[in-house]
C-alpha cells in the first residue's frame, strides 16, 4: 500500500470509528423526548437565562440552547455588551453572560446594529414565524429592509439542517424578552 493508500485507509478507519461511536451506540433515556443526547443536556446546563418549558419539546429547546450558546456564538453579536461586569472571559474574568440584555441586540458593527432576537409580544423571535426565520437564516435577506444582512454569518448558519434551525427557533421562543442596553 503506497503512502496515499495508507492515508486513505487510516482516514476511512477513523471515519468508521466516529460513526460507530456516534451512531451505533443507543442513546440513554430513549423515549423520553430528548433522546439522551448530551448536547441537549449541555444546552440546558449553559442556558444563561431561565427557560419557559411548559408544554414545549424539551429536546428541541435544549438542542437549540446548545446551538445558540455553544456553537453559534449568538450572544457575541446579539447581546450588548455580551458579558456582565466582571464576567468578560477576554479580560481573564470568569465568563458570565449579560443575562439582563441577553440576545436583545443593539451591538454596533459600523453602520449595522444587531437585531433583538428575543420573543416579541406574540412569542416569536424578532416577530418571525418559523418559516420566516428559516428563510432569513438560509438567504440572509432582512425581512424588514429586503437587503442582505452584511454582518450575520447566514451563509454558515444556512447550511444547518431544518431540525437545527427548528431547535434554534424553539429555544429563542422560550427565552425571556429583553430590551437592548442603553447606548
Amino acid at each position: 500500500m503506497g503512502r496515499f493508500g495508507v492515508t486513505a485507509w487510516a482516514a476511512g478507519l477513523a471515519s468508521a470509528a466516529a460513526v460507530a461511536l456516534t451512531v451505533g451506540v443507543p442513546a440513554r433515556g430513549a423515549g423520553n423526548g430528548d433522546g439522551g443526547d448530551s448536547r441537549i443536556q449541555r444546552g440546558f446546563a449553559i442556558a444563561p437565562v431561565e427557560l419557559n418549558l411548559e408544554g414545549k419539546n424539551r429536546g428541541l429547546v435544549g438542542l437549540g440552547s446548545y446551538l445558540v450558546n455553544a456553537v453559534g456564538g449568538c450572544n457575541d453579536c446579539h447581546t450588548n455588551p455580551p458579558y456582565a461586569p466582571g464576567g468578560n472571559p477576554f479580560l481573564g474574568e470568569p465568563k458570565q453572560v449579560n443575562a439582563a440584555h441577553y440576545l436583545a441586540g443593539g451591538m454596533a458593527f459600523g453602520p449595522f446594529i444587531s437585531a433583538n432576537i428575543t420573543p416579541d409580544s406574540s412569542g416569536r423571535p424578532e416577530g418571525l414565524t418559523l418559516d420566516e426565520f428559516k428563510e432569513v437564516m438560509r438567504t440572509g435577506v432582512d425581512p424588514d429592509s429586503g437587503m442582505l444582512l452584511q454582518v450575520m454569518p447566514w451563509p454558515v448558519y444556512g447550511q444547518m439542517t431544518d431540525r437545527d434551525l427548528e431547535a434554534i427557533y424553539a429555544y429563542l421562543t422560550e427565552i425571556p424578552h429583553a430590551e437592548p442596553a442603553a447606548p
